[in-house]
């Protein structure tokens, strides 16, 4: 333990808490410091202007979540024996670790950068703790030589102590919690809002996982109906998912001209020759990579000579975002005469429409890809899961909320 902890202050936690050595050695890497210089919601600030948070700042939120429900196990349902199935404090520091770490893969702009050159950043996230050469995988090997694969094996949800995994990825977990807070802040909507006192103060640990107090299910139901109103006025809102589009389409049109030769910067070819050639990416090379290195990228294509990809290049860095329809029989003729318009127009289909969809399920019992459904403990070892007890969520229980839309230029929508 530090001799003094260290705090910081956040707008969500207040303070976040930092009490272990290792803790403060991977804040202060260089790995985890470029989670400063990518946006936690990628190109949802286009939409709502106050989202211009990081991954770095979501990161300690989750940590900071984690160590609260450690202090509460460990003063609450502390561990006797071995077979009692409540909290061995031994396991905080892998907790506390998994949990800052646990988007440490993320690359620019996330998921579409994701889409568009095949990378997955859980992926990414392991390999950058178990490669030797990364300052993040030293500070915890240093720690203890077993870290490393313990660390990743939480995120891989293979860590046989279920409640460590829980406590990071479930259907009610720290990241969960603390974005769906910190979105809610630093958009202005108030949808995200519940009560984190509350059911952290409900959570208990038990052989299976984690469960809640059965008196604690209408501060989950809040949750999750915060969760549901999230997605869809937040996560799922057309003009975020329009610039999401274009940047997708953009990155498209650069990879195709670079495979034609046609694409030489000093800059594109630095940064992003092995994306766009698909060959094996070194690992440095993606942590060179942010927001920023893009961004400069789509500043210099502004002027390059291919009138598509500087005219996309345009359209993003100076929010023009595509307009959007419902992809619905009732709008199929109206579609079909925008794509007729856009050939006249001598504008490439692939680059200037997009069929964009956006999915989610508020709550999964059913759904086998779904992460472990919430369970509520009444006594003796008496469980109920939440959709059995609550006519609220059992209303949204594996209820896929969403739509498909069709993406074109804002200037062919009077057509």
């Amino acid at each position: 333990m530090l001799v003094r902890e260290k705090v910081l202050r956040d707008p969500i936690h207040n303070y976040i808490y930092i009490q272990h050595p290792v803790i403060l050695d991977l804040l202060n890497c260089r790995e985890f410091q470029r989670l400063r210089r990518i946006k936690q919601l990628g190109t949802t600030s286009y939409s709502f202007h106050g989202a211009e948070h990081s991954r770095f700042s979501h990161s300690v939120g989750v940590y900071e979540i984690t160590r609260q429900i450690c202090d509460l196990f460990a003063r609450n349902y502390p561990s006797q024996t071995t077979q009692d199935g409540l909290w061995n404090d031994n396991e905080r520091l892998v907790a506390l670790c998994a949990a800052l770490l646990h988007d440490i893969g993320h690359g620019p702009y996330s998921h579409t950068f994701e889409k568009i050159f095949n990378t997955d950043h859980e992926e990414m996230t392991c390999r950058i703790i178990l490669d030797k050469t990364t300052q993040i995988h030293q500070i915890l090997a240093n720690t203890d030589a077993s870290l490393p694969k313990k660390v990743v094996a939480v995120i891989q949800k293979t860590y046989p102590n279920q409640q460590v995994v829980q406590m990071i990825s479930s259907q009610l977990d720290a990241d969960r919690m603390d974005y769906l807070l910190r979105d809610s802040y630093f958009t202005g909507a108030k949808y995200g809002t519940f009560d984190l006192t509350r059911i952290l103060r409900v959570m208990r640990p038990y052989k299976g996982g984690i469960t809640f107090d059965f008196e604690g299910m209408h501060a989950v139901e809040d949750y999750i109906v915060s969760r549901f109103q999230m997605y869809q006025q937040i996560y799922f809102y057309p003009v975020s998912r329009s610039m999401e589009v274009l940047l997708g389409n953009l990155l498209a049109r650069a990879k195709d001209l670079f495979l034609e030769n046609k694409l030489d910067d000093q800059l594109t070819t630095h940064f992003l020759k092995p994306f766009f050639a698909k060959n094996e990416i070194p690992l440095q090379t993606y942590l060179s990579l942010d927001d920023h290195v893009l961004n400069t990228c789509f500043n210099i294509w502004q002027t390059h000579e291919d009138p598509i990809l500087s005219d996309l290049a345009q359209r993003f860095c100076n929010r023009q975002p595509f307009k959007s329809l419902k992809n619905t029989p009732k709008n199929a003729q109206k579609i079909n005469e925008i794509k007729q318009a856009l050939k006249d127009a001598k504008l490439d289909e692939k680059y200037y429409t997009a069929l964009n969809d956006s999915y989610d399920s508020p709550y999964a019992v059913d759904d086998a890809k779904k992460k472990t459904p919430i369970t509520l403990f009444k006594d003796c070892d008496d469980f109920v899961e939440l959709s059995n007890a609550s006519a609220i969520v059992n209303a949204i229980r594996d209820k896929q909320v969403g739509d498909e839309r069709f993406f074109f230029p804002k200037e062919f929508s009077s057509i």
